[in-house]
């Protein structure tokens, strides 16, 4: 990566799509919060807000026809991809015009126009998902990538699928989200071994600990790994370090993560470093105040936008693979 005093203007130009990005997801993230407090959303939620740099990092290196797929922490990963924050708003509210016609909820969006093949319920779920799309992958020169969190790696998906993709040399990029927590219990009481990404090494598959929380270090160590998987060298594994900000779920107020730790995490939030490192490679704060604004006027529309849209009409689209 290049030194931050002498970035070329074309680093700049993608880093700082890759900031407006990142604001977007934190920005969805807190409005589904508030949605949610006032009772606009049913159902539970999982929201990202913490981990921006993650998503946006690895899915800025994929191609449009590339394939994701996310965990039921999943409307950053939606959004890393293009999703439409609107649609992806309506469908939070369960609205006809959601991306999946409001009819997926938060643990379930599907996008296919853009190669999300689908946020996924179940632990590890993700994993298998994106391995039997790396099939596909390989015949046509596309990649897959498999968001999933650190939990999901103590799941026998895991160990299945990465020695599946290690044998057939998949083109599958395995991102392990660790935010050190399997909904309320601390990863290292659960986990055997110094880090996840060492598990790599029994399937022969290369690996690497990421600060996820640092945009750039996440756009580095995921270019080389969907650059190998493109090439045919086959599968690899990224555990990115990372923190929500948020508890488990909508029920969760995270009291039993240690007031330092949380202080510690939250000085090295995701949007302040980029913000930092930004404005060292010489973007102005008036430039920066500007994307600010454009997101969140982008993002005042999309709520209201969603908020306006009927719901769907249950005698519409109904189901029919139990039809006669």
């Amino acid at each position: 990566m290049a030194d931050t005093r002498s970035a070329a203007p074309a680093e700049v130009s993608v880093f700082m799509e890759g900031y407006e990005r990142m604001l977007l997801i934190r920005r969805f993230e807190d409005e589904m919060q508030r949605l949610f407090l006032r009772g606009e959303i049913h159902g539970t939620t999982h929201l990202s807000a913490g981990q921006e740099a993650v998503p946006v990092g690895v899915c800025a290196q994929l191609e449009p026809d590339d394939y994701v797929a996310g965990t039921y922490r999943g409307h950053g990963h939606a959004l890393a991809k293009g999703t439409d924050p609107e649609a992806l708003a309506a469908e939070m509210l369960g609205r006809a015009s959601g991306v999946c016609g409001g009819r997926a909820g938060s643990m379930n969006v599907i996008d296919l126009a853009h190669g999300l093949v689908g946020c996924f319920g179940i632990v590890g779920g993700s994993i298998a998902a994106a391995t039997g799309a790396a099939l596909a992958a390989k015949r046509h020169g596309r990649v897959a990538v498999a968001f999933f969190g650190d939990g999901a790696a103590n799941q026998g998906y895991f160990h299945e699928c990465l020695n599946f993709a290690g044998v057939l040399s998949l083109p599958v990029v395995f991102v392990c989200e660790n935010n050190l927590y399997g909904e309320f219990t601390p990863m290292a009481q659960v986990t055997a071994g110094a880090d996840i990404a060492g598990r790599g090494a029994a399937y022969a598959i290369p690996s690497a600990v990421v600060d996820g929380n640092d945009l750039w270090a996440v756009a580095e160590a995921a270019h080389a790994a969907v650059a190998r998987a493109r090439s045919g060298d086959g599968p690899t594994l990224l555990e990115c370090r990372t923190y929500r900000h948020y508890g488990h779920s909508k029920s969760d107020p995270g009291k039993y993560r240690p007031p330092e730790e949380v202080e510690r995490w939250m000085a090295r939030d995701p949007l302040k470093l980029a913000r930092e490192r930004l404005l060292g490679l010489g973007v102005g704060q008036d430039a920066l105040d500007a994307l600010h604004a454009d997101v969140d006027a982008r993002m005042d529309r999309s709520i209201e936008a969603a908020l306006a849209a009927p719901f769907p009409d249950p005698g519409e689209g109904a189901a029919t693979e139990f039809s006669p």
